[in-house]
């Protein structure tokens, strides 16, 4: 079985000790792929280093909600300019935050609508990142139309999933699903359609149940499949052929990447 995790913080300061071993462990477990946002300027070479380093790892590029109150508004055209280099298969991770109190949301609104003018610039889909926050970046999307994208850790209204699966979105699921008290959660990845759902830990944080209080792994993403499969009541392994199919549909430039297999 195949399986791809469309986020995972692969550059995490979490992974210093072990990144090798962590990403083998991934490949043996059969994750064959692995997408790495960048929060920041300040990461976006070490996460294009991480496709080099690493096959079946592909990166996307973007500044992250949380940081806009310590970016510079060059940053976007720094972004722009590594976009142009045409090796990202996404603008990502970007979005709206209006959980955590104390942040500018103006400038965050600002940094997003630029990115997304960058993703319709470049022809390439969106990771979302959004808390409390699913209303104002439809209305965005609406405005500024991008190729698609992933909306991450999905946890709005069955009516706002329907608004971002029609403009071309999947819904991305992951550790949370697993704990039986995410019960909004749990009724998406059970009743959303199939080809809207796409797997992803954001190791190293969120940790599924069977690792809670630990770091997140991607090699964890066959085990929180499992659960999304129980949860559908299908067999793991469609489950694994149609959300691997998702992926590559929705992150275009990753049916053209090879995948990595483990080594036999």
């Amino acid at each position: 079985m195949e399986f791809i995790d469309t986020h995972c913080h692969l550059d995490a300061a979490e992974y210093a000790a072990d990144r090798d071993a962590v990403v083998q462990a991934a490949r043996d477990a059969g994750v064959s792929q692995i997408v790495v946002p960048a929060i920041g300027r300040e990461n976006f070479g070490v996460v294009a280093d991480l496709d080099l380093r690493y096959p079946g790892c592909h990166h996307a590029l973007g500044i992250h909600p949380m940081v806009v109150d310590r970016a510079q508004d060059s940053d976007i055209a720094e972004l722009d300019a590594q976009l142009a280099l045409g090796r990202a298969i996404a603008v990502g991770e970007i979005g709206l935050d209006f959980f955590v109190d104390g942040y500018d949301r103006v400038r965050q609104e600002w940094f997003f609508a630029e990115q997304l003018k960058l993703a319709r610039k470049y022809e390439l889909p969106v990771l979302l990142h959004i808390r409390r926050a699913q209303d104002t970046i439809l209305k965005h999307l609406r405005r500024i139309p991008v190729p698609g994208g992933i909306a991450h850790a999905f946890n709005g209204s069955r009516q706002q999933a329907d608004a971002f699966i029609a403009l071309g979105f999947k819904l991305g699921f992951g550790g949370s699903l697993t704990y039986p008290r995410a019960l909004r959660i749990r009724e998406h990845a059970a009743k959303l359609p199939l080809e809207a759902i796409v797997l992803e830990t954001d190791g190293p944080d969120i940790p599924p149940e069977f690792a809670a209080g630990g770091r997140n792994d991607p090699g964890n993403l066959p085990r929180i499949a499992a659960v999304l499969a129980g949860l559908r009541d299908l067999p793991l392994g469609s489950l694994a052929v149609a959300t691997t199919a998702n992926a590559r549909t929705v992150l275009a430039r990753l049916a053209d990447l090879p995948p990595c297999h483990a080594n036999r």
